[in-house]
């Protein structure tokens, strides 16, 4: 009975079990790296990491997302599963230097 219980509990997380990890790195006003590959089909789950000392946003009009990392600290995000193709993404506080883009293949 309580394998059951124990069962029912912890499905409804397995929904939402990445099929892979990725990090990106803010430094310097800049994602790192500018450009992430990921597999089409799967879900992500994205750490994005802020090594500067004042916030960003990560914001993607393509991937529906928005998210203020503070300074020095990290967000999770998960996304997908993605359509092969390009998702662009950017900084909206450093706009001109935090820009990059998810390829999903």
């Amino acid at each position: 009975m309580k394998n059951i219980l124990l069962v029912t509990l912890l499905f409804p997380l397995a929904a939402f079990a990445a099929d892979a990890d990725y990090t990106l790195v803010i430094r310097e006003h800049r994602f790192q790296p500018s450009e992430l590959i990921v597999p089409s089909g799967k879900k992500i789950k994205l750490l994005i990491v802020n090594q500067d000392a004042t916030p960003e946003e990560f914001e993607s009009h393509a991937l529906n997302r928005e998210k203020v990392i503070a300074g020095n600290s990290k967000a999770t995000l998960y996304i997908g599963p993605l359509d092969s193709g390009r998702y662009p993404f950017f900084g909206e506080f450093h706009e001109a230097s935090a820009t990059g883009v998810i390829i999903a293949r």
